[in-house]
């Protein structure tokens, strides 16, 4: 697998002596990322707050790269929050119509890379053409499989709980008392997926911000100093490595890995 990073990573580099540290066997299965401080590193820089979400469009498309490299299968993106819509009205629609041209833009990318768009969260309430556009995608990748990207539009985690108690009252055939943890699974946005082996989070915040509650029970947590418009391939790769060093007992006084 190191093969799949020649040509896009330095010889020599930080990035390189990272890479070699990484067990391919072992690399996480679902990575999630809270992609925080567009609007912190704009100001930094005495620029417009669309600027720094323009910026953190370039942090996206290295770190699918990357994870495509990584041969990691499942990518969960916190993209726009239910609570996001308590930003100023001007900043709301650049940020979806930003949205729309990239993925008008980069289409290819998941084309091109065998990648399936799935948006998770509230999708009715999305604008309009903004949701005729992610259609559009979602129905082109729909057989996809080398990646699956989870993209959180109009997300809340507590929403997504509430979603799913009420999927679950809807079905007149269920006996309550046979639900179980497995059968509750199902009726999340993410179902299908494996819950999230690593959560990054961006700008130092140490928080989850009602992001994918019950997926991330038994997560492990990364955390960089860094906003988002300055994420790069080396620090997915950094967090990596401090991932595999890692003991996940998941309650457990043995790591689940010893048990096996």
């Amino acid at each position: 697998m190191l093969e799949n990073l020649k040509g896009f990573i330095q010889p020599g580099s930080p990035e390189e002596k990272l890479a070699a540290k990484i067990d391919f066997a072992r690399v996480p299965q679902h990575v999630a990322v809270i992609m925080d401080g567009n609007g912190r590193w704009a100001k930094q820089r005495n620029l417009p707050r669309v600027e720094g979400h323009r910026a953190g469009s370039k942090s996206v498309r290295e770190l699918v790269e990357t994870v495509l490299r990584l041969g990691i299968p499942y990518l969960s993106l916190y993209a726009f929050s239910k609570e996001n819509w308590k930003r100023p009205r001007r900043e709301v629609s650049t940020l979806w119509r930003l949205l729309e041209d990239y993925l008008k833009k980069e289409d290819n990318l998941l084309l091109d890379n065998d990648i399936r768009l799935k948006v998770i969260g509230q999708f009715q309430d999305l604008p309009d053409q903004v949701k005729k556009e992610l259609n559009r995608v979602m129905e082109l990748t729909q057989d996809f499989k080398s990646l699956t990207i989870h993209l959180a539009l109009n997300y809340g985690g507590r929403a997504e709980i509430v979603d799913a108690v009420k999927d679950l009252l809807s079905n007149e055939s269920l006996d309550i008392r046979s639900l179980d943890e497995q059968e509750f699974a199902r009726h999340l946005y993410t179902a299908g997926a494996p819950d999230p082996d690593l959560l990054i989070r961006t700008s130092g915040e140490f928080r989850i911000s009602n992001f994918l509650l019950w997926q991330l029970a038994y997560t492990e947590i990364w955390v960089t100093e860094k906003y988002w418009p300055d994420f790069r391939k080396g620090d997915l790769l950094e967090a990596v490595v401090d991932y595999q060093k890692r003991e996940r007992r998941f309650g457990d006084i043995v790591p689940r890995e010893k048990l096996k």
